[in-house]
């Protein structure tokens, strides 16, 4: 009689499990082809390098695959004007940063896309802080040193950054208005040159992301004095911040997905939606932490919410400067 009602009740379950199957998979959120993450710069950068974390995470998570598409060319802008005329039906993402959706849009007459109109936001992934660091040449271990130095020959102030027009130029002009000094801005072809002047001797101050500095800082090249984050970095943190270096500022800079303005709405949320959960991942995090990037988990609505607080922190800063490309 056991064994009977054990049959009776197996055979129910079945059924039940049976009955509910297809419910389930009629439920299930799923693209209809593979999905392209286009990044504006070339392979290797900070953005190209937390896209490609996440397009591993998402190939299972979305049952397509993923790929990373680089589109180099016009500082990221290239990128923007190629992804904003994608078909409604495509599927591809941009990951951008505020040099291309925030900078680029105040400084030139026709950026060639409106953040605003041709884009919809769907999920910020990381950020990053600024650095101040000095050359060995200096022989500066504290910002107050550095202010110090400043105040009293201010013809000093050079700050060499990755390119005029970039986010660490007008943080320069930011810790200038800070220390009360007009700072020189000296723009070069990227990161790379401005480190080796900087190791050289013959650029005594720079100011770059933390992501792009931190290496030669680790390898005793050069010292970063501060970063600009609220607090300091995890993989960083006997850097003081520039508030508790005595400067009343903070800034950080980010990678955003978007989405052009003609992908359907339930399509932009299914992709939102994976992405949060792609970045509570632990192991991503861990990743990403050890390529000296801050990954942040955000909802669509969380982004769209910083992106409105950003510019209006950031477009009196670029619009008082006068930069023109």
């Amino acid at each position: 009689m056991v064994a009977f009602l054990s049959r009776r009740k197996l055979m129910a379950w079945g059924m039940a499990l049976a009955a509910c199957a297809p419910v389930a998979h009629a439920q299930a959120p799923a693209l209809d082809g593979p999905l392209s993450l286009v990044v504006g710069y070339a392979p290797g950068g900070s953005t190209d390098r937390i896209a490609r974390l996440i397009a591993e995470r998402l190939t299972p998570k979305l049952g397509v695959a993923v790929t990373v598409e680089n589109r180099p060319g016009e500082g990221g802008r290239l990128a923007a004007k190629e992804v904003k005329r994608a078909p409604a039906g495509q599927n591809v993402l941009m990951l951008g940063n505020p040099a291309v959706m925030v900078v680029a849009p105040l400084v030139f007459k026709d950026a060639g896309y409106d953040p605003d109109k041709d884009f919809v936001p769907v999920s910020q992934v990381s950020s990053y802080d600024f650095a101040l660091a000095v050359g060995n040449k200096l022989q500066l271990d504290r910002a107050m040193f550095l202010v110090g130095r400043l105040w009293a020959h201010p013809e000093e102030a050079v700050f060499g950054v990755p390119a005029t027009g970039s986010l660490p130029h007008f943080f320069g002009l930011m810790v200038g208005d800070a220390l009360s000094v007009q700072p020189q801005i000296k723009g070069y072809g990227g990161s790379a040159p401005l480190s080796a002047d900087l190791i050289g001797g013959s650029l005594p101050i720079a100011i770059d992301t933390l992501d792009s500095v931190y290496a030669q800082h680790v390898a005793g090249k050069i010292r970063i004095l501060a970063v600009s984050g609220k607090k300091r970095a995890s993989f960083a943190p006997g850097i003081p911040t520039f508030r508790e270096a005595g400067m009343k500022i903070d800034a950080d800079g980010w990678n955003t997905f978007f989405a052009p303005s003609a992908m359907a709405p339930a399509k932009v949320q299914l992709l939102a939606n994976a992405i949060h959960d792609v970045m509570k991942d632990p192991g991503l995090q861990k990743a990403a932490d050890a390529l000296y990037i801050t990954p942040v988990v955000s909802t669509a609505a969380e982004t769209a919410q910083m992106l409105k607080a950003y510019r209006q922190q950031w477009e009196p800063v670029v619009r008082r400067s006068g930069f023109q490309p």
